[in-house]
């Protein structure tokens, strides 16, 4: 079902319910196991990336806390001392594999900033054609926003569009998604196979997740928006299962698999789903058609008003004139005062106002 004949790299998200004990402590067999299964596919030929929550989890007692703390500060300091705790625990079980792994630690601003977006890509190409197995967290110490629900599966999402990944598995305590919450619905029928995200879909993944962690279903499928719009498709399964990473990669375990939705180069990524607008460019419907279903460029005369302060070479939001939807993002071709001239004067009508390379369609928001 999935990907063994080729050299494939995988990016596999393990959420803190699948490294802690009932008590809410770090267990370490279930990361022994998780490093012995990550092993076993590298030793196949074949690159991981692991994107591991838990650093709260692994400091938090450390520190005399009886359970896991609830305040901004008391998790940032348990952080700070867990993410040492935990990235030993990783290292001692994979330098008994032979295998070297690497911490990092990112931010939003590594992908909304532009440079440190580049950086970051092409750190983890050379530890991976290096051999190393990266192992990535959110830097939850001085990460306010990203404490919130959903970090860790927005980020694995986010490396695993980054690198092209052919496959994101997101483990986690329940073994894909179903109609309803199937803890406390009889009715509840699972889902295989997903080709498009809908809000229906979305729907479906309502509800709270673990107590000792920040996600839950709804955060797992908008991680897969994303991935699977940038061309990677995504599998939710348990990590419960035995042997669940191998089994996964294989599609020998039950699951829900989110198909690819499209395909995004890595700079068109940053566009669309980081890089901050710097205004509004308003197209007729005419301009709309020729945008959205024929893969055209957007012409001066298909462009009835701007807004914001943009010069050339920022992006802006191509918006439709008189529902005012957002339609894509794009890089400008000329300042917000060009256009102006240009709207003004009605000449330069033909003008590239952004090229069909520089346009993507349907962002996230």
């Amino acid at each position: 079902m999935f990907y063994l004949m080729n050299k494939n790299l995988y990016i596999i998200k393990i959420g803190t319910s699948s490294l802690t004990s009932k008590n809410g402590d770090i267990d370490r067999e279930k990361i022994r196991e998780i490093v012995r299964q990550v092993s076993d596919v590298r030793d196949a030929g074949h690159d991981c990336v692991i994107v591991t929550s838990g650093s709260i989890a692994a400091g938090f007692r450390a520190l005399g806390y009886t359970s896991r703390p609830s305040s901004v500060a008391a998790k940032q300091a348990s952080a700070a001392v867990g993410q040492g705790l935990l990235m030993e625990e990783y290292a001692r079980f994979f330098s008994e594999r032979g295998y070297v792994c690497a911490q990092i630690l990112l931010t939003r601003g590594d992908f909304t900033d532009k440079r440190r977006y580049k950086n970051a890509f092409s750190a983890l190409e050379i530890l991976l054609s290096r051999g190393a197995v990266p192992i990535i967290n959110e830097n939850d110490t001085i990460a306010v926003e990203e404490l919130h629900v959903g970090d860790n599966d927005t980020l694995s999402a986010q490396v695993a569009a980054m690198l092209h990944a052919d496959l994101l598995i997101l483990l986690t305590d329940t073994d894909g998604l179903y109609t309803a919450n199937p803890s406390s619905d009889p009715t509840a029928r699972h889902i295989p196979v997903i080709e498009h995200i809908t809000p229906e879909i979305e729907g479906y993944a309502g509800g709270a997740g673990s107590k000792n962690g920040t996600g839950g279903m709804i955060t797992k499928v908008k991680g897969a928006s994303l991935a699977t719009r940038a061309g990677v498709p995504v599998f939710i399964c348990s990590s419960k299962d035995e042997n669940v990473i191998v089994r996964a990669v294989s599609g020998d375990v039950k699951g829900t698999l989110f198909k690819a939705d499209g395909s995004l180069k890595t700079r068109l990524q940053w566009m669309a789903f980081y890089a901050p607008s710097r205004g509004n460019i308003f197209v007729d419907k005419g301009a709309a058609e020729a945008l959205t279903h024929h893969g055209k460029s957007l012409l001066a005369a298909g462009v009835t008003a701007v807004e914001g302060d943009f010069a050339r070479g920022d992006v802006v939001k191509i918006v439709t004139s008189g529902d005012h939807n957002q339609i894509g993002r794009g890089i400008a071709g000329f300042s917000k005062s060009e256009m102006n001239d240009i709207l003004d004067r009605g000449d330069s009508r033909s003008s590239v106002v952004i090229h069909k390379d520089d346009l993507v369609l349907t962002v996230l928001q």
